[in-house]
Parts: C-alpha cells; structure tokens; sequence
C-alpha cells in the first residue's frame, strides 16, 4: 500500500541547469542576431561565470556546454566586429585618400 505514494523515480544525482549556461547560450544567439556588441560581451562573462559553476567541486548545476557555446559564439562575434571596424576605418582612408587626390586636380 505504500508503493503507490512514493515517486517512480529518484534519481538524485540529477544536477539542475545553469542559469548563467542558459542566458550565455541565448546571449550569444543574440549577438549574431540582433544585439551584437552588447549580447556578445554578456555571453562571454556570463559563459564563463557558468563554466565556473559547472566545474565546481563538487559541481554545483549542469551545462558545460551551453557555457562554452555562448563563449566561442561572443568570442566570435567580437573578432567579426573588430574585423568590421578595421574594414571600415581603410574604406574611410581610401576615400579620403581619393578626395584629396582628386580635389588638386581641378
């Protein structure tokens, strides 16, 4: 009689997820998206707050993983804004550089 009320099953050794995993994996998507500079920045410190917790001993919540994705995702999206930023700086030399070639011309 007894059976009936206790849970089917107990498996204690099941860690929660990690917040900060969490909000890393969705920052990094969002920086690719939407928000890049900010949600990058926000996916690495938070990636690696997650990582900090994940590899605890003993570890306190789940998602290694989603940590580490959200960091190469930021990582990532920084280098593509720095890379944008550079391209950007010799478009604006080069056209300047052709104003005043030109402007002596006339």
């Amino acid at each position: 009689m007894n059976e009936q009320y206790q849970p089917q099953n107990t498996n204690n050794n099941v860690l929660p997820q990690s917040t900060m995993a969490i909000v890393s994996l969705v920052a990094g998507i969002l920086g690719f998206t939407l928000f890049p500079v900010i949600a990058s920045i926000v996916a690495i410190f938070t990636g690696y707050a997650a990582r900090k917790e994940t590899r605890s001993v003993p570890p306190i919540a789940s998602g290694d993983g989603m940590a580490t994705a959200g960091i190469i995702m930021g990582w990532i999206q920084i280098g593509l804004a720095i890379v944008s930023i550079c391209c950007l700086i010799v478009y604006f030399v080069f056209v300047i550089g052709l104003v005043g070639s030109s402007a002596g011309q006339y």
